[in-house]
């Protein structure tokens, strides 16, 4: 858990709106809006201020009292946070790389285990105790039944908060028992001051990238001087060399490398049907000269494959070879 989290900008108005209706709060809110926006941050804010003891006149946590300490040093003894495990190789001479793997589901007994909170006394006089469920897809069928159940005959003083990115993938009988909370998105005007206070350059163009997200901005900046470099060679074109761009492209990650091939591909398709370019706007010429040279069916069979590779990034493949096979690919999609 972060201690470095906030309420930024453009979530003052909706603290201000649930800090008002403090005195009716619903046993379970469900916290949803698009990825990079904010949502746990403010989910924590939220659960801490809850908690506090001597919350200001905004609602804010004191960051003094007992409670606010526990909560800083991730000790609470009133709340959860429930996110997926990670999940350890039994082999005691396994591979650095084997002994850990992060699961992308949250399990059945990590709900069932609320059991025993859900049910002891809350160690504070306000008898408040809070689960925080992030991400709320990561319920498989077995969990999100277990804690449909809870839902459905929720503990006293018991609140459960649950963030999601995509609603439309959480059971529809666990969302109608929740106070749906749509997270606000920060306009273009909030994320550049906001980016321009944490001292980013050429924010515009970062956010382009990142779909509007300051949040995933700021965070990613040493991958942006890392993608510079990808889109020197895939400016290139037909003189592009794969076996060179290949190991700059997956420097990062695999994903973070076929993301920045599929966005690139995205904007020469688009600037091909005489639309401005979505994700790279500072290079804007070179799409238009790639655009001009382009063979759109080409492209359109990349992108499948842009995605296949995509989908095997966490296999245990020769990933440079994939990726310069795929940009070999590339190169031949552009006429001499």
């Amino acid at each position: 858990m972060n201690k470095d989290y906030e309420i930024y900008p453009w979530q003052d108005k909706l603290w201000q709106n649930l800090n008002q209706g403090r005195q009716k709060m619903h046993h379970a809110f469900l916290m949803h809006g698009r990825a990079g926006i904010g949502k746990y941050d403010f989910a924590l804010s939220f659960s801490q201020a809850l908690l506090c003891r001597n919350r200001d006149d905004r609602g804010y946590a004191c960051n003094e009292c007992p409670s606010c300490r526990w909560f800083n040093d991730e000790s609470h003894p009133d709340f959860r946070l429930i996110s997926p495990e990670q999940e350890t190789g039994a082999e005691e001479d396994a591979s650095p790389a084997k002994k850990t793997k992060k699961k992308t589901q949250i399990s059945v007994a990590q709900i069932r285990d609320l059991g025993d909170f859900l049910n002891l006394s809350s160690h504070q006089t306000s008898g408040l105790k809070i689960v925080l469920i992030n991400p709320a897809e990561a319920l498989n069928q077995a969990s999100a039944n277990a804690l449909l159940k809870m839902l459905e005959e929720p503990a006293p003083g018991v609140i459960f908060i649950l963030i999601a990115h995509q609603l439309q993938r959480l059971l529809p009988t666990i969302t109608s028992r929740c106070r749906k909370v749509s997270m606000p998105v920060p306009d273009m005007q909030q994320a550049l001051a906001w980016l321009g206070m944490k001292g980013v350059r050429n924010p515009e163009q970062q956010l382009a990238y990142l779909e509007g997200s300051p949040i995933k901005v700021l965070s990613e900046q040493a991958q942006f001087e890392q993608l510079s470099e990808v889109w020197k060679h895939l400016a290139l074109g037909r003189k592009m060399e794969p076996q060179t761009a290949a190991p700059i492209l997956i420097a990062s990650s695999v994903e973070t490398g076929v993301i920045a091939v599929q966005k690139w591909l995205y904007d020469i398709v688009t600037v091909k049907l005489g639309q401005q370019a979505r994700y790279h706007l500072q290079h804007a010429r070179a799409l238009q000269a790639l655009a001009d040279k382009v063979n759109l069916g080409r492209v359109f069979d990349l992108q499948k494959k842009a995605n296949e590779l995509r989908k095997l990034a966490a296999h245990p493949l020769n990933h440079e070879l994939q990726m310069e096979s795929l940009l070999v690919e590339y190169t031949k999609a552009f006429q001499a």
